[in-house]
């Protein structure tokens, strides 16, 4: 049982140290998570938050991991980023970033057939890659894969196409770029050029969806390292060849 405890002065005061008087335990959150329908959630750390009179709660849902924040009064769930406004940093993000750098994605459970491929199918280091067509930074990170292949034969990226609901046109243009099996017509996309309408009836796209949402991604782009780590966000050519070289001296298989 996760549980952030102490005793309260006799004042009834708390001095810098909350956790003096107030307590969180894993029961208490998910007393709050059913009472929001989220009872499916796992618990997996209580905290405090890095502002003053919020605990920090950290779970996991269907593979994803998120945070939220619960007061002292424990009456109220926030959810949302919590900013450090002189420093305009975002918190929730870095401790994301903190929690998921651990965290390790069953390659075994993504087929890489029919998966479009940049790079040599011979190479020994294998990145996987969700993308959506219409999303701009999967444009950019796209660019910079080609850049990672012209330097280094050995890294090849299989492409999964992962159209979100945010971009209604996303998921035809990727039934028609599956249809077709053809980088060509992911790249010409992205480069604002049209593409026609799906050719054939095929459930792969589909399949994807639901594979992504089991491993709980969400976003994209979302790279799928060698030893399975997971970055989402755009990454420039050299960071990924850092990336990859890095699971290849840790000794992880690819």
């Amino acid at each position: 049982m996760l549980t952030l405890s102490g005793t309260a002065y006799a004042s009834g005061a708390c001095d810098s140290d909350c956790m003096k008087c107030h307590t969180l335990s894993t029961e208490e959150v998910q007393n709050i998570l059913t009472k929001v329908n989220a009872s499916d959630a796992r618990v997996l750390n209580i905290q405090m938050s890095p502002a003053r009179g919020l605990w920090e709660v950290a779970v996991e849902n269907k593979g994803k991991r998120g945070l939220f924040y619960v007061d002292f009064s424990k009456k109220y769930l926030i959810s949302g980023p919590l900013v450090e406004v002189n420093a305009a940093i975002n918190k929730t993000k870095e401790r994301l970033d903190e929690l998921n750098k651990n965290r390790r994605i069953d390659r075994s459970r993504i087929p890489l057939k029919g998966a479009l491929l940049v790079g040599d199918k011979k190479a020994a280091s294998k990145v996987i890659v969700f993308t959506d067509p219409d999303c701009p930074f999967c444009g950019k990170l796209h660019a910079e894969i080609k850049k990672v292949v012209e330097k280094r034969r050995d890294i090849a990226f299989y492409i999964k196409l992962l159209p979100l609901k945010m971009h209604p046109d996303a998921y035809w243009k990727s039934r028609s770029i599956e249809c077709n099996k053809s980088l060509k017509l992911l790249e010409d996309n992205f480069e604002k050029k049209p593409i026609p309408k799906p050719g054939c009836e095929t459930k792969e796209i589909d399949k994807n969806i639901k594979l992504a949402e089991s491993l709980g991604i969400s976003g994209t782009p979302t790279a799928i390292m060698p030893d399975g780590s997971l970055h989402t966000g755009f990454l420039e050519a050299d960071k990924l060849i850092q990336m990859v070289d890095s699971v290849k001296k840790e000794g992880a298989g690819t």
